[in-house]
């Protein structure tokens, strides 16, 4: 199996950060959404960037050194790293391109919430793997807005 460290997996938690930003970023560009429907995706994008920076403090703090358990580490690992690896913007751009070409607002909605959900997927699995209770709060917490984000976008959805 191959191995993972700590710092790997925070950084693959950065990237997806980093993914969401992105296609955020390029939904705001288009000329064809609603107000409403802008200002959502802004407050998204802006999350996605304060999630990116806790994550990359984490990584830089000694809680990192306790984020796994010593003897399933490697399992858990693996485990993340194939969530990470199916994630809706697991490829080079595809953040970027899957938000260049959606056909409507509904288009983008649905890719967000596709977006979110892999997200809660991967910090769930990170949260229960981790033995750290400080670390645990922090990525409880993102866990919590990832959750808040696709229920704003499922209201967004359902009043289009």
């Amino acid at each position: 199996m191959t191995e993972f460290s700590i710092n790997e997996i925070i950084e693959l938690a950065v990237q997806i950060e980093k993914s969401g930003y992105q296609f955020y970023d390029t939904v705001l560009q288009r000329k064809d959404i609603s107000t409403k429907v802008k200002d959502l995706i802004e407050h998204l994008r802006n999350e996605e960037k304060i999630h990116e920076a806790t994550f990359k403090n984490l990584r830089s703090s000694d809680d990192s050194e306790n984020l796994g358990d010593p003897v399933n580490w490697q399992e858990a690992a693996f485990y993340l790293k194939s969530i990470s690896d199916s994630h809706v913007f697991s490829k080079v751009d595809a953040a970027i391109i899957l938000a260049k070409e959606a056909a409507d607002e509904v288009e983008i909605i649905d890719t967000a919430i596709q977006f979110e959900k892999d997200t809660l997927i991967f910090f769930h699995s990170l949260h229960q793997n981790s033995s750290d209770a400080s670390t645990q709060n922090i990525i409880k917490k993102i866990i919590d807005e990832e959750v808040s984000h696709i229920v704003s976008l499922a209201k967004m959805k359902r009043a289009l």
